[in-house]
């Protein structure tokens, strides 16, 4: 893996009418290697959603730095893609149709085998074959999701950027959707950047955990790496000495170090 993605001193400040800029991030800097999935976790109101919204290009920094394959980055491109937590589906458009939607748009040159080829391809890849010709008022929260991820792997990207994706979802489905992620990361190779209140599923997922202090003026307190082997199983890492050493970590982190009183 090669270090490709490169925060340097970013910060980001939003004006208030006839007060001081409020600063949500600060001195923030971070290094991501290629085809590494990285969490980002913290308490409400540290910049998780604000450091993927600049990532994704959704929003520009105040100052500092975020380059991507030696290219800083100005605005929104393929090569970066977001789930939210919200699957965002048009209603109106088939599970295929919102797939075939998002590539006809980066990929406009493709012929009609290739771009059929394509979308069947991140169809099957999330197990949606069955479900293809279902609008999204007709599938479960869990389904709509897989699109979503779908979607957003269609178009090729090198950074999936995800905001609580899981977050709106029950434990079973959550847990069946983070092992459907492991499997198509490592058979897509691209780099996961997962915002998440879920301690278990940050250790789960990731290959680093970056923790962030409490905002306002939030920054990088640790960065925690994760040495288990891939492919992770569930249920054999609730015994493992080095899940509960990451998991009690995280724990101390966000409840001793840097706790808040009102959650």
């Amino acid at each position: 893996m090669s270090q490709f993605l490169s925060l340097k001193n970013v910060e980001k400040r939003f004006p208030i009418s006839g007060k001081e800029d409020y600063i949500a991030v600060t001195d923030v800097n971070l290094e991501i290697k290629k085809n590494e999935i990285i969490s980002i976790i913290g308490h409400s109101g540290c910049g998780k959603s604000t450091l993927l919204n600049m990532i994704s290009g959704l929003d520009l920094q105040t100052e500092g730095s975020i380059v991507l394959n030696e290219k800083e980055i100005k605005g929104p491109g393929p090569e970066r893609a977001v789930v939210f937590q919200n699957h965002s589906l048009l209603p109106w458009l088939s599970v295929y149709e919102n797939i075939e939607m998002a590539v006809k748009k980066v990929m406009p040159k493709l012929s009609s085998a290739e771009l059929r080829e394509r979308v069947e391809k991140y169809v099957s890849m999330v197990n949606l074959d069955h479900a293809k010709d279902k609008m999204p008022g007709e599938i479960s929260g869990g389904m709509k999701q897989r699109v979503g991820i779908a979607r957003a792997l269609s178009i090729n990207p090198e950074v999936l950027l995800m905001d609580e994706p899981f977050g709106a979802l029950d434990s079973l489905t959550r847990a069946n959707l983070q092992e459907h992620l492991m499997r198509i990361q490592q058979s897509v190779e691209n780099t996961v950047i997962i915002i998440t209140h879920d301690i278990d599923e940050a250790v789960l997922l990731s290959d680093k955990v970056v923790m962030m202090t409490n905002g306002p003026e939030a920054t990088i307190g640790e960065i925690l790496e994760v040495n288990l082997e891939r492919p992770r199983k569930r249920v054999e890492l609730q015994h493992d000495a080095e899940y509960i050493r990451c998991r009690e970590a995280i724990l101390s982190f966000l409840y001793e170090k840097f706790a808040k009183e009102d959650e």
